[in-house]
C-alpha cells in the first residue's frame, strides 16, 4: 500500500511528464494505486514515449480522436494545450481538428473547434444586420 507521500510524489510526478492530471488519475491515485500505475504504463508507452511518431505528432492525432468522439471539452482543451506546449502552432492544432469533418462531419468539426477557440482566444466575422435583412426580404413568404 502507498504511503500519502508516494501518491503525492507520483502525481506530481504525472503532472510534471504529462503536463496535466485528470479527475480519474487523482481519485484513483488516492483509492486504487496499484490499478493507476498500471494504467499509466500503458499511457507512458503509447502517449509519453516517442518511438515512430514524436509526442508532440501523438497530441494532434489525440486530439483529433478525442473530437471525434466528442469528449469533454475540458479534455480536448487539455491536449491542445499540451501539444501547443510541445510545439505545435494553433494552426496545426486547428488543421488536425479539420480533419475530423471527413469522420465525423461539421457538428463534430465544431465541437473541437470551440475547444480549440476557446483555448487560442480565437474569433470569427460577424456578418451584417443588412446581409440578414437581404436574406429575408429575398425569402419572406408572403402572408395569407
Amino acid at each position: 500500500m502507498a504511503t500519502k507521500q508516494e501518491k503525492v510524489d507520483y502525481i506530481n510526478q504525472q503532472v510534471a511528464s504529462r503536463g496535466y492530471a485528470q479527475h480519474y488519475q487523482k481519485v484513483c491515485i488516492e483509492h486504487d494505486f496499484d490499478m493507476i500505475v498500471k494504467a499509466n504504463d500503458l499511457t507512458q508507452h503509447l502517449l509519453m514515449k516517442d518511438r515512430v511518431l514524436d509526442r508532440q505528432t501523438k497530441e494532434l492525432i489525440f486530439i483529433a480522436g478525442l473530437t471525434l468522439m466528442r469528449a469533454p471539452e475540458w479534455q480536448i482543451k487539455q491536449h491542445i494545450e499540451v501539444a501547443m506546449t510541445l510545439g505545435a502552432s494553433k494552426e496545426a492544432v486547428l488543421e488536425a481538428i479539420e480533419l475530423t469533418i471527413l469522420g465525423g462531419g461539421f457538428v463534430v468539426f465544431s465541437h473541437g473547434l470551440k475547444a480549440w477557440s476557446e483555448v487560442v482566444g480565437a474569433t470569427g466575422i460577424e456578418p451584417t444586420v443588412e446581409a440578414l435583412e437581404q436574406f429575408k426580404s429575398k425569402h419572406a413568404k408572403p402572408k395569407a
